[in-house]
């Protein structure tokens, strides 16, 4: 079994925010597996699916985001997954839109909603999808502005491209491993 998680803020206020990539992540996935991320469960949304013969638990926590450890740690004692089976979806202020990059395990890189996780289940170790939002410019609005702001629409297309192959990511890392994956994704242009 696996849980796949998509970081973002409950609410239609802030769903075409930058700040909801990972949540409009999970629904892709949803959507290209069958299911629906619609049963509230644990403080989250969840939806379940099966991909080669494997459970996948979908979820997008309503804890807010800088909380999401909450929710993930309650999902990950019920599920029992362990850390090597959980996937975090969440966008990334250091990489340009349209990038996408995949790590093993590591710290939070002063992302609060994986800050949450990380201390909420005492490790690092497990795999992100990190999605390129792209930093404020210089003398622009301030970092927390940015992320609950909506992108510019040609930073929405670039969002959106990588959006659009996060689903082949996922299959990779789930059917090949995430050293594959990284091998296969992380390498690219932004799309």
């Amino acid at each position: 079994m696996k849980l796949v998680v998509g970081l973002g803020n409950p609410g239609l206020r802030y769903a075409a925010t930058r700040h909801n990539t990972g949540f409009r992540a999970a629904d892709l996935l949803a959507g290209r597996w069958g299911t629906a991320i619609d049963k509230p469960f644990l403080r989250a949304l969840v939806g379940e699916a099966v991909y080669r013969g494997e459970k996948i638990i979908l979820a997008k926590p309503q804890t807010y985001m800088n909380l999401s450890g909450e929710a993930v740690s309650l999902l990950m004692r019920w599920y029992k997954p362990g850390p090597a089976g959980l996937i975090v979806i969440y966008d990334d202020l250091d990489l340009e839109p349209g990038r996408l990059r995949i790590r093993q395990r590591g710290g939070d890189g002063g992302h609060r909603g994986l800050a949450s996780i990380i201390n909420a289940m005492g490790t690092g170790d497990f795999i992100r999808v990190r999605l390129g939002i792209g930093r404020p410019p210089a003398g622009g609005p301030d970092v927390v502005d940015w992320v609950l702001a909506r992108p510019s629409p040609p930073e929405e297309e670039a969002i959106s491209r990588a959006l659009a192959i996060v689903p082949e990511v996922v299959e990779e890392i789930l059917s090949r491993g995430v050293a594959s994956a990284m091998n296969r994704f992380n390498r690219r242009d932004p799309v």
